[in-house]
């Protein structure tokens, strides 16, 4: 990618822009976009016309842009964080029936939990989890199971650092937080009680990919209150299981003959998980590539 006059790559300047977009900032001018990229405003100019033609940014009425769906739609195709969505949602609206609260799956992006969904009734206890927005690993409870099935040095790295208290029973301690990722990495799952505020008990499992590597949790955020745990976790964990095995036949290599979704005739691999009645649908039309 050929570089501009600031020596940055046309790619590297898209991503800046691009970048500046966050769930409270969702909508922008080509101003306040040049500001929080750092870009000069005719290179702003110029970048945002771009990716506004092949519609990955668009223009509303009032002259701000947000991201085009032509990026959420492309984004969809892949295997990771909008895959992932698409393969577990089915069994997140199963686990949103049973709760009748939060659920809630989430993946790992830095030293945050970045949620891809939320599914919440209207009567439902306080949860702060936004689609698209992030909680720090220690305090919440899919943030804790990512961190526990993470490589040693992100935990190094946030027992080192300061840990964010929301409440009082929010993890502080470097030593607590250590015997805690030992737990989770035992007994398979998370719970924490009022970590984030004190009505809420967030309970997490983890989802597995490929090499039986963590690649996202799966939460609900229930009252924290005297019922028991188990049966909720029992519901999470036979959910996060189907969303593993239809992951890793996502990732499976062509005729593969270990993959569930083999069929006579030949391979159907798909990112979709729908229906019985859709997907037997998806494996009969496989060759009809208007679908």
């Amino acid at each position: 990618m050929a570089n501009g006059s600031s020596g940055r790559s046309a790619l590297s300047r898209i991503m800046q822009i691009l970048g500046t977009f966050d769930v409270n900032s969702a909508f922008l001018t080509v101003s306040q976009l040049s500001q929080r990229s750092g870009l000069p405003l005719a290179t702003t100019h110029r970048v945002v016309s771009e990716l506004e033609q092949f519609g990955l940014l668009e223009r509303e009425r009032d002259k701000t842009y947000r991201i085009g769906v032509r990026l959420w739609e492309i984004a969809c195709r892949t295997p990771g964080a909008l895959g992932i969505r698409e393969i577990a949602m089915p069994y997140l609206q199963e686990i949103h029936f049973a709760v009748r609260q939060h659920a809630q799956l989430g993946i790992l992006q830095g030293h945050d939990v970045l949620f891809l969904e939320r599914l919440s009734t209207r009567n439902a206890v306080v949860n702060v989890t936004l689609i698209g927005g992030r909680l720090p690993l220690h305090a919440s409870s899919s943030g804790l199971v990512l961190l526990a099935h993470g490589p040693g040095s992100l935990q190094d790295e946030v027992l080192s650092s300061e840990l964010v208290k929301y409440t009082k029973d929010t993890v502080q301690s470097p030593a607590h937080l250590r015997r805690l990722l030992a737990q989770i990495r035992e007994q398979g799952h998370a719970v924490g009680n009022g970590f984030i505020h004190p009505h809420a008990r967030g309970i997490a499992v983890p989802v597995y990919g490929m090499q039986e590597t963590v690649v996202a949790a799966i939460s609900v955020v229930i009252p924290n209150d005297a019922t028991p745990t188990l049966p909720t976790v029992r519901l999470l964990k036979d959910a996060a299981h189907q969303v593993s095995t239809a992951l890793r036949a996502a990732y499976l290599p062509l005729g593969d003959p270990h993959d569930p979704q083999s069929t006579v005739g030949g391979k159907y691999r798909t990112l979709v998980n729908s229906s019985m009645n859709s997907m037997d649908f998806f494996a009969r039309h496989r060759q009809n590539h208007s679908l």
